[in-house]
């Protein structure tokens, strides 16, 4: 018997086999260390590119009993991504469940991810593991700060203690909701156009999910203010993808001297037009 993430005690099966992950970065994590231990994933799970497995609908709201159906040694979730309700069903029906933390920050995905490799996989940590905590162990010094919605309609931010906003802290990108009271804020728009009025933030940073922000959609919100578009997948997931991460995000928010406001250009540190 292992212990999950939240304290649950877990069986996991050894082999590990038969495994139904609802996270995304997890199915890319599983399917990259121990290749066709999965019997399910979810629709959104589309990496990594070409992974054949049983499809059982959305993260938020998968359809529960297509993944009782598929008889599952294991299912893989997170406790921000998936219903409470959705693991009390699974477990109701004898299906164990190996519920994951919302991380805090990058060191506590890791850890997390370690974890998952040497309790549930059964294999030591592998080369993209290693790889990235190399890649993310330095913290770059603070040289713009940034609104980063992730949602609108209505617009919500990262707030504190969120892995994506200590994502951007390590490559000198400060989150200016960082010591928000919550770890997603709602402010109105009118709210974060105020913020970047008075200088407190120099840009927006858009990710493509989970919200899929485009050039149409989301830098409209915030005219004259440098708007940079990342890759949500990027900024969000905690698994292989964080080997090359890094190197993205900063081709994406790097820091160069002033320019004219547009959209998915270099962050520009100053007071916004």
């Amino acid at each position: 018997m292992k212990v999950d993430d939240l304290g649950t005690p877990v069986p996991v099966p050894e082999p590990p086999a038969g495994l139904v992950s609802l996270v995304p970065s997890l199915t890319e994590s599983v399917e990259a260390t121990v290749p066709g231990v999965l019997v399910g994933a979810t629709d959104y799970c589309v990496h990594p590119p070409g992974l054949v497995t049983t499809r059982i609908g959305g993260s938020k709201y998968p359809r529960i009993d297509d993944v009782i159906a598929l008889r599952p040694r294991l299912v893989l979730a997170n406790v921000e991504e998936n219903r409470p309700e959705d693991v009390a069903r699974l477990r109701e029906h004898g299906v164990p469940v190996w519920v994951t933390a919302a991380p805090a920050d990058v060191p506590s995905a890791l850890r997390s991810l370690r974890r998952l490799c040497g309790d549930v996989l059964g294999v030591p940590a592998p080369d993209w593991l290693g790889e990235a905590e190399d890649v993310w162990a330095a913290v770059e010094p603070v040289r713009a700060t940034a609104i980063v919605p992730v949602w609108r309609r209505p617009w919500v931010v990262l707030g504190r203690d969120t892995f994506a906003g200590d994502v951007l802290r390590r490559i000198g990108v400060g989150n200016v909701f960082g010591d928000a009271g919550e770890r997603y804020p709602r402010p109105t728009i009118d709210a974060l156009r105020a913020v970047l009025a008075d200088g407190r933030a120099d840009c927006v940073v858009l990710p493509d999910e989970p919200y899929r922000f485009t050039a149409d959609d989301g830098p409209e919100a915030f005219p004259g203010v440098r708007s940079v578009l990342v890759s949500g997948r990027h900024l969000t997931w905690w698994g292989p993808s964080l080997r090359t991460a890094r190197s993205v995000l900063r081709d994406a928010c790097h820091v160069v001297s002033p320019a004219a406001p547009g959209v998915s250009g270099p962050v520009r540190r100053g007071r916004p037009g």
